[in-house]
């Protein structure tokens, strides 16, 4: 009951100071789309976000996050989805099947390196559970990661099944918490805390009027860059200072209304590594880069059972892709931005500390450089 309450505590706390640590809150805009209305992944009808926050003790600091596509039973119904390896350093379960049938049938997990086979065993038991799925033997279940273990006791693989089934029970629509929360808790992003963060785009009526969310979580390093500014630098705070390690991952979640199959779900996913690389990632060796990309679109989804064998659904032609990747280059780009600006300084494991990105500095470089909205 202890802990829960602490999960809650932290959960409500970033809900109240959320809306005063993202970088539009400071005049700071992100490329020329517009974000929807709470410029997050939950702009895209349907979606809905849950985490469980672990902060215990001192060296407790990890979580999960959990992704729904639409809140009916998403076995039953699954969605179009496509899974892009920006480099594959990492522990991606469920990859194979997404990309042999080009379907999401679970929600999407993500949670620390060595906790993947507890959260896929807590969604396979989730889906198992459902209503109507009483007969099913097969459950691919997808989860990411990032490796907190520098912040965590990731070798004590204090995440349970109760802890994923918790997150996925609370998903909600709406503002998104970000920062240190759920599967961002323990993380580090351009040697400063890391997180969850979230962004939108809403492409304009005579583009479809569609929208794209973008959800990550921030673990990797490289020479970080606001807006074009090159900040990392003018704060001597890079990779090849060895100031911090460059190696790390990012999990980039990219969801959309549009109505797209699985192989322009697949090329808009390769955008997404194009936002990350407009805020100084690199993919290092060491990083384990993904991006999972889903179409919610109510036409597209995919019945599991089906008398009918041939299946006739709307698909956006190629040419109509270049505003779908523009929006996912942008929300990328911002939902990595926001997951430095909303996480606080954090200690951890044996005392680590990793301080939150310095924004006061930061905006004051934005300002110079002319990129603050007045």
């Amino acid at each position: 009951m202890k802990a829960q309450l602490v999960s809650l505590f932290i959960l409500l706390l970033s809900m109240h100071t959320m809306s005063q640590n993202r970088l539009r809150d400071h005049g700071v805009e992100i490329g020329v789309l517009q974000p929807g209305t709470f410029n997050a992944i939950t702009d895209v009808p349907g979606v809905q976000v849950g985490h469980t926050t672990l902060q215990k003790g001192d060296a407790i600091r990890t979580g999960v996050t959990a992704i729904l596509p639409h809140s009916g039973n998403i076995f039953q119904e699954k969605v179009p989805a496509a899974i892009y390896v920006g480099n594959g350093f990492g522990k991606l379960a469920g990859y194979t099947q997404v990309k042999e049938l080009g379907n999401l049938e679970t929600p999407i997990v993500l949670t620390n390196t060595l906790s993947v086979p507890t959260a896929v065993n807590a969604v396979i038991g989730y889906t198992l559970n459902q209503s109507g799925n009483e007969e099913v033997r097969s459950v691919n279940a997808v989860v990411g990661e990032t490796n907190d273990g520098y912040l965590n006791d990731i070798r004590g693989r204090h995440v349970t099944e109760t802890d994923v089934l918790q997150a996925i029970s609370s998903a909600t629509s709406g503002a998104v918490p970000e920062g240190n929360v759920g599967a961002g808790t323990g993380t580090i992003c351009f040697g400063f805390k890391g997180g969850i963060g979230t962004s939108s785009r809403v492409l304009p009526k005579k583009s479809g009027g569609y929208t794209v969310g973008v959800l990550v979580q921030t673990n990797f390093g490289g020479v970080l860059q606001v807006a074009g500014v090159d900040v990392g630098k003018q704060l001597g705070h890079y990779s090849n200072s060895f100031r911090y390690s460059p190696d790390g991952s990012c999990m980039m979640v990219v969801l959309t209304d549009a109505p797209l199959d699985s192989r322009n779900l697949e090329r808009l996913a390769k955008r997404a590594m194009l936002g990350l690389s407009r805020t100084g990632g690199i993919a290092s060796n060491g990083s384990g880069d993904y991006v999972i990309a889903v179409s919610t679109a109510a036409d597209c989804r995919i019945p599991y059972e089906r008398e009918n064998p041939i299946q006739t659904v709307p698909t956006l032609r190629n040419e109509a892709m270049t505003p779908l990747f523009l929006a996912t280059i942008e929300a990328t780009e911002e939902a990595i931005l926001n997951s430095l600006f909303a996480a606080v300084t954090t200690t951890g494991r044996d005392g680590h500390t990793i301080d939150a990105l310095p924004k006061e500095k930061v905006l004051e470089m934005l300002k110079e450089a002319g990129k603050i909205k007045k």
